[in-house]
């Protein structure tokens, strides 16, 4: 069984832990889990427990330490057999940092898999999931990845009830990812939401984006898409992301009591202009989210990022227990020779 300490990198450690265990069906203990974060309840919480539940029943786990407030876990896979289905989160629960987790499963599943996802599509602490159909599932499918996603409601904090679809098709393998200059921007894109309030703020937060990625990018071609819709919690979103010759990069901004639309815009067009101007090939969360992809693919890939990042050497280590890889990090570059999982 391998023996992982969680004490530092909390949820994200948890979600490419569980997800390659899953995977590769090798039998982990997590210990310390979240033990050494300031300002944050250690052990496991509720978001948490409902990732290690649905990635359980898709590999027919045994799992002990399934309790909030848990500080080990102990995830014995026993059969790898994902299906379509639904799953509800419950409340706001984040659906993309759930997608983190499953992915994996769900590119190298061994038939088709449509997923629906009710929870929570753009809350604190997790990236939009209009940041995981633009930004995440682009870089995938550039790696051969048939993994798509729909939004079909959109959820904020605290009640949630909104809802995806994911679907995947089988692949043999996954191929390496090579990006050592991302090129031109070839075009900026807003992606603006709101729900159950005023149906001016998805448009006024668009504007405010168009005009700050205007400012710094005045030849740029940008284009804009805003939604209005009920939901069960009033909340809104801004995400923003550049298409480039090699690669794509995202940013996104949460509404919140007392903050203007213009600023929810304006924060996400500003994120992504900082990172565009730090002249890497993947945003700072991307960063660290498509290591086990990179790991799993065959052959090796050589990729530039604006710096490593705590989640990014956490991670490192993580899949560096779950899988015969060694990363290489230097000054601003990984790379890493995948083990061509099939």
């Amino acid at each position: 069984m391998i023996e992982i300490d969680g004490s530092i990198g909390g949820g994200q450690i948890l979600r490419t832990v569980i997800g390659l265990s899953a995977l590769t069906q090798e039998p982990v203990k997590i210990t310390n889990i979240r033990t050494n974060r300031p300002g944050t309840k250690p052990g496991l919480q509720p978001q948490h427990l409902t990732g290690v539940k649905t990635i359980g029943k898709f590999c027919d786990a045994f799992i002990s330490g399934m309790e909030q407030g848990s500080t080990m876990l102990q995830f014995t896979p026993r059969k790898l057999g994902a299906a379509s289905t639904k799953i509800d989160i419950g409340t706001a629960g984040s659906v993309a940092l759930l997608l983190q987790a499953i992915t994996p499963m769900l590119i190298f599943s061994k038939k088709p898999i449509s997923l629906e996802i009710i929870g929570g599509t753009e809350v604190n602490w997790s990236p939009t999931v209009q940041y995981y159909k633009n930004v995440a599932f682009p870089l995938l499918r550039s790696m051969g990845a048939q993994i798509d996603l729909e939004i079909l409601k959109h959820g904020y904090y605290p009640k949630g009830g909104g809802v995806i679809r994911v679907d995947s098709n089988p692949i043999k393998r996954l191929k390496p990812w090579n990006c050592m200059n991302r090129g031109e921007v070839k075009g900026l894109y807003i992606d603006s939401a709101c729900g159950s309030l005023p149906k001016d703020v998805a448009k006024r937060q668009g504007e405010s984006a168009i005009r700050t990625l205007q400012y710094h990018y005045p030849k740029a071609k940008i284009f804009m898409t805003f939604k209005n819709s009920e939901s069960l919690s009033p909340g809104s979103s801004c995400t923003c992301y550049a298409a480039c010759e090699n690669s794509i990069l995202g940013s996104s901004s949460l509404g919140e009591r007392g903050l203007k639309a213009e600023l929810v815009g304006q924060n996400a067009a500003e994120e992504l202009v900082h990172s565009l101007e730090r002249g890497a090939c993947l945003d700072k969360y991307m960063a660290d989210q498509i290591l086990p992809f990179l790991a799993l693919a065959r052959g090796e890939s050589n990729v530039s990022i604006e710096g490593a990042t705590d989640h990014v050497v956490t991670n490192i280590h993580a899949i560096e227990k779950m899988l015969p890889v060694k990363f290489k990090v230097r000054n601003k570059e990984i790379s890493v020779k995948g083990v061509g999982w099939e």
